[in-house]
């Protein structure tokens, strides 16, 4: 389907005009619609010579076929969408219409709507737009079946109203043919409007006897009750009759006995004062004043009954009025405040979040409808196409919930459930929708006074005289810690009761849930009565009133008061840090004496007790040692790819070419004893070429271990999420695990074999037997990395890595002091003993 949408081009400014809200229906007919007037009977005339011209014998339908043309002006619609059925919309987008000058002489110009625009207006609109698309998108309610919709703007004047009215009645096409039929033209199955009664009032007679269903969001006059008057009429907003009962029993309950009242001079303010001050007589109340304007009243008329106000003796004023209204009169007021007055107000203006701003009425109080949440509506809201941008009023609304805007949602779906019983049939569970079934609106008609359906909570259904269940919240103008005026609920009207009460929960002096807490209704109570539960943890709330708490970002955690989310630190082992200090201070230690150590053999490499021990494994070994100390750095630091990579597998090589030098050790002091037997020539076997060759051997197969890990999952930087929840650990992945554990199996492995050999040969007959001291170190080594096991998989975060570098530098301390301790002491402090007699000498060392 095409689209259409655009913005009305009128003008943006500020004009008061004068409407034509005072002249009879028959006069605004007659002067701004005489056109379309003369349209209809053209049709009926053209109808009349049809019908005559088809009663002659021999005179084809085909021959005689109609050409039907609407007379005036078209007025294309402000927002519009083609589909099978088409429902009508008009909502006062705009706040007046231009003021039209009638000479008699010529055609009258074209009405045009002026004035700013009125954002909760234009919100209905698109509200109507989003439930229609909704319906459209699911396959439960019309499935097969696309909705279309022409959305008008009425300048909120009943001359406007009219206007459209017709055209919705028409179509859009200026020709059409339609065979013997002119009247048959493609009208709306259904209008959803006019937020205004007298507007409302006017489409519905113009309508009503075309069975065109009308369905208003805001429309409360009680008149409109009468089905005998307005037999199409419907609205899924309560009548005023409910709400001027509610307010009488209000004043009665705080025992205001002396008020003023005022009122809008139309049919919404006029029938809705009426019910209420009859309410208000039964409840023993008096009234000293009741005065009425509109918005389009002299200047001299608005000072006239602001002055009433400000010389009054009564201290609570009952407004009964439209907000457009309403506001031109509180800007008179503000010019010259009046007196504190305790304001009570109707739906139509204490509910309207554009009135907050005057705070004269701070501490005002009124019912409203209730507050609804539907989902997904916000962001459709706010987001506007770059046509619809135009309109300069984006973003126009930040609520999650949702007042009278639902009125128009439950309104488009009645309208769709009534069509669905019109063109579908359920059979077993399977839905089948004809949208080549040709229906007409007083089908819809007869449907919409059955529909009874729930739509996300609500309930929707229309007594005998099209109107729904009352249910009301009682609402209190606060100042907010921030000093600006919100809404509070206070308490609930239920006219479904049987008998209908006014739950008042709290005082006016109304304590709020704090940011960081969420409201909770208490079980079994009116609405207004809640409990402030503090988020739980890891949840924010971040606005007064909140009902739900909301999880922060994965990478955010909640401050203490829970009202802010937070970036999370990021944690892991640094070098300014305690423990990383002190880490890296044992591993540059360990290194310094390793190399410290290689210096004192190189030095004394000629003496008997470093010639005795394989000097070239030995300085291999110290070589070795020395990288392992100083891996135990790549562990120390912020984990990047690099240093992933290189941590593990510097860390699996250096120790493998270090047991392998101390494997070597070993086999030599073996294979030396072996030697020393008569006929034995097995050293020639196992040389120094072959030595070199066993410890390449060993650290080759690390070499590929290490090698074949890399490619195939190496390790990687990651942040860990799960250990802690309010804090980011940053560490290295293993990328595979099975490659981490071999590499450290095989180290083992080498560890475990290597210890066997050197307890075999700890008790060979020497002065000077390094087999025992391989034993002790190799003794150290495996017992090391037995306990490292449980212990790094149950650390947690940093501690972790910590564990892992401290089984690298105990175990590389625990060779270095086992092996070569005892020979550096003997070269640096029992040099008698460095000799060959002494080596050779048999007695026990």
């Amino acid at each position: 389907m095409k689209t259409h949408l655009r913005p009305h081009a009128d003008t943006w400014g500020m004009e008061i005009s004068a409407l034509f809200i005072g002249l009879r229906l028959a006069l605004s007919l007659f002067e701004l619609n005489s056109a379309l007037v003369n349209g209809y009977r053209e049709g009926l005339k053209q109808r009349a010579v049809l019908t005559e011209a088809r009663s002659n014998d021999g005179v084809s339908t085909e021959a005689t076929s109609v050409k039907c043309k609407l007379q005036g002006t078209t007025r294309l619609p402000v927002f519009s969408m083609d589909g099978d059925y088409i429902i009508g919309g008009v909502f006062s987008i705009h706040h007046y219409i231009h003021t039209v000058k009638h000479n008699y002489t010529t055609m009258p110009e074209p009405l045009r709507c002026t004035g700013s625009i009125d954002t909760r207006e234009l919100r209905f609109s698109r509200a109507m737009i989003f439930a229609i698309e909704e319906i459209n998108n699911s396959t439960k309610l019309l499935p097969g079946i696309r909705l279309g919709y022409q959305i008008h703007d009425s300048c909120a004047s009943v001359p406007m109203a009219v206007q459209v009215a017709f055209q919705l009645s028409n179509g859009l096409d200026p020709v059409f043919y339609t065979g013997d039929n002119c009247s048959q033209s493609d009208t709306v199955m259904a209008i959803i409007g006019e937020s205004g009664s007298t507007p409302s009032i006017s489409m519905s007679r113009i309508i009503g006897p075309f069975n065109i269903p009308q369905v208003s969001h805001f429309a409360t006059c009680a008149c409109l009750s009468n089905k005998q008057e307005y037999p199409s009429f419907f609205r899924t907003i309560p009548s005023d009759q409910f709400q001027a009962d509610a307010l009488a029993k209000l004043v009665k309950h705080f025992g205001w006995t002396w008020i003023g009242a005022v009122r809008s001079d139309s049919e919404y303010g006029n029938n809705g004062m009426a019910s209420f001050l009859d309410a208000a007589h039964k409840e023993g109340i008096c009234v000293e004043y009741s005065e009425s304007f509109y918005r389009t009243d002299p200047r001299s008329k608005i000072q006239r009954v602001a002055d009433v106000i400000r010389r009054s003796t009564a201290t609570v004023v009952v407004a009964f009025a439209a907000s457009g209204d309403l506001m031109i009169l509180f800007e008179e007021l503000t010019q010259k405040p009046s007196p504190p007055r305790q304001w009570i107000g109707s739906e139509a203006w204490v509910t309207d979040p554009n009135m907050l701003r005057f705070t004269l009425c701070t501490g005002a109080i009124g019912f409203g409808i209730q507050q609804s949440v539907i989902p997904g509506l916000r962001d459709f809201l706010l987001d506007l196409s770059p046509t619809e941008d135009a309109f300069k009023c984006s973003p126009y609304t930040n609520k999650q919930k949702f007042r009278i805007t639902n009125m128009v949602y439950k309104a488009v779906y009645a309208i769709a459930h009534a069509i669905y019983n019109a063109v579908c049939q359920k059979t077993n569970s399977t839905i089948h929708c004809d949208k080549l079934t040709r229906i007409e609106s007083k089908q819809i008609l007869a449907q919409l006074k059955k529909v009874n359906f729930s739509q996300n909570g609500y309930d929707v259904s229309f007594d005998a005289n099209g109107d729904p269940v009352a249910r009301y919240e009682l609402v209190n103008w606060q100042k907010s810690k921030s000093g600006s005026i919100e809404l509070v609920t206070v308490g609930l009207y239920d006219a479904s009761l049987p008998v209908a009460l006014v739950h008042i929960c709290i005082s006016f002096s109304v304590s709020f849930c704090p940011p960081g807490t969420r409201k909770v209704l208490q079980k079994g109570k009116p609405l207004c009565c809640y409990d402030c539960i503090p988020c739980p943890e890891g949840e924010i709330s971040n606005a007064t009133d909140s009902p739900d708490c909301f999880p922060c970002p994965k990478e955010f955690w909640p401050n203490a008061e829970r009202n802010i989310c937070f970036p999370k630190p990021v944690e892991f082992l640094s070098y300014n840090e305690v423990l990383g200090i002190i880490l890296a201070a044992f591993s540059v230690g360990g290194a310094c004496l390793a190399i410290i150590t290689a210096a004192v053999f190189f030095n004394h490499r000629t003496s008997p007790i470093v010639r005795a021990n394989n000097s070239e494994l030995s300085f291999l070994l110290l070589f070795s040692l020395t990288l392992c100390f100083l891996c135990a750095l790549t562990f120390i630091g912020t984990p990047s790819e690099w240093s992933c990579m290189l941590r593990h597998t510097a860390f699996g090589i250096t120790f493998v070419l270090c047991i392998s030098c101390v494997l070597g050790k070993t086999i030599v002091v073996l294979m030396a004893f072996k030697a020393t037997l008569p006929g034995s020539n097995v050293m020639k076997w196992f040389g120094p070429p072959q030595q070199r060759m066993t410890v390449v051997s060993f650290t080759f197969i690390q070499v590929l271990i290490c090698t074949i890990w890399l490619v195939l999952s190496p390790p990687f930087p990651m942040k860990n999420l799960t250990i802690y929840k309010e804090r980011i650990i940053l560490e290295c992945a293993l990328g595979s695990a099975v490659g981490f554990w071999a590499v450290l199996g095989y180290i083992g492995l080498l560890a475990v074999f290597c210890f066997v050999l050197a307890v075999l040969a700890r008790k060979l007959p020497d002065n000077f037997n390094e087999a025992k001291l391989i034993t002790f170190s190799m003794l150290i080594f495996c017992a090391v990395w037995i306990t490292f096991i449980p212990a790094y998989v149950s650390s947690p975060g940093k501690f972790t890595v910590a564990v892992e570098i401290f089984a690298i530098l105990a175990s590389s301390f625990g060779l270095i002091l086992c092996i070569f301790a005892p020979k550096c002491f003997i070269i640096l402090f029992k040099p008698e003993k460095n000799t060959k007699k002494h080596l050779m000498n048999k007695n026990q060392y």
